[in-house]
C-alpha cells in the first residue's frame, strides 16, 4: 500500500542550492518506490525588489554576504560539484547575472494548473543555471514553457497580463508568516520541514521516517 506524501517545494528558480535539493529530492524519492507524492512548487523571492535590469552576481553577493570574489569561486565550484553529483549541470562561466523572478513564479503558479509545474520548473533552473539566460525575460520564459510541454499561447497571455500576481505574493506572505527565510524548504505532508540543499541521503532517510510514522 503506498503512503502517499504532499511535498510543498519552496523556492526561487534564481538559488542554486533549490536547483541542487530538487534534483537530490527526486533522487531520494527514486529510491522510495512504494512513496506517492504530491508536488507543489511554492513561491519564494531571494531579490523581490530586483529591477527588470538584473545586478552583476559577484557585485550582487558582495554586497549582500560581504563575500570576497575568491570566497564567490570557491562557493560556486562547491555548487557545481553538488549539482553533477545529483545531475544538475551549472554552466557558472555562463552566469553572469542575477534577476527579478516575480513572472516565473506567476507562469509557475499557471503552470500546476495545467499539470505540468514540476517539468516547468526543471525547465526554468536549466534555462538560467545550464544556459545563463534571463529568467525575468518573456521569451526565456515561454521557451522554458514549451519545454516543460505547456501551451505557448497560454503562457504568453499570461506573461501579457498580471494574472496570478495577487496569487503568488498571498503565498509568497503566507510561507513567510510560517517562518520560511531560507530556500529551499521542503515542507512533507504540511507538517515536517527539511532545510537546505540536503544530500540524497538525507532527504531518504526524513521520508522514510515520515513514512514511518517517526
Amino acid at each position: 500500500m503506498t503512503t502517499p506524501l504532499r511535498i510543498d517545494f519552496v523556492s526561487d528558480v534564481s538559488c542554486p542550492w533549490c536547483a541542487i535539493g530538487l534534483n537530490a529530492l527526486e533522487t531520494a524519492l527514486s529510491r522510495i518506490p512504494e512513496a506517492a507524492v504530491e508536488f507543489h512548487f511554492q513561491p519564494f523571492e531571494l531579490n523581490p525588489n530586483m529591477g527588470k535590469e538584473g545586478q552583476d552576481i559577484t557585485e550582487h553577493i558582495t554586497e549582500k554576504y560581504g563575500s570576497t570574489p575568491e570566497q564567490q569561486e570557491q562557493s560556486r565550484e562547491m555548487i557545481r560539484q553538488r549539482g553533477a553529483g545529483v545531475g544538475f549541470t551549472f554552466a557558472m562561466d555562463k552566469r553572469g547575472r542575477i534577476y527579478n523572478t516575480f513572472d516565473a513564479h506567476r507562469l509557475l503558479h499557471w503552470a500546476e494548473e495545467q499539470g505540468r509545474q514540476r517539468e516547468l520548473k526543471h525547465a526554468l533552473f536549466e534555462a538560467y543555471f545550464t544556459n545563463g539566460e534571463n529568467p525575468s525575460d518573456h521569451a526565456v520564459l515561454l521557451r522554458a514553457a514549451e519545454k516543460a510541454g505547456l501551451d505557448r499561447a497560454g503562457a504568453a497571455e499570461v506573461l501579457a497580463s498580471d494574472r496570478y500576481a495577487d496569487d503568488v505574493r498571498t503565498l509568497e506572505h503566507y510561507w513567510q508568516q510560517a517562518g520560511i527565510r531560507s530556500v529551499p524548504a521542503v515542507v512533507v505532508n504540511q507538517r515536517h520541514l527539511i532545510s537546505g540543499g540536503q544530500p540524497p541521503e538525507v532527504f531518504e532517510q526524513a521520508l522514510r521516517q515520515i513514512m514511518e510514522g517517526k
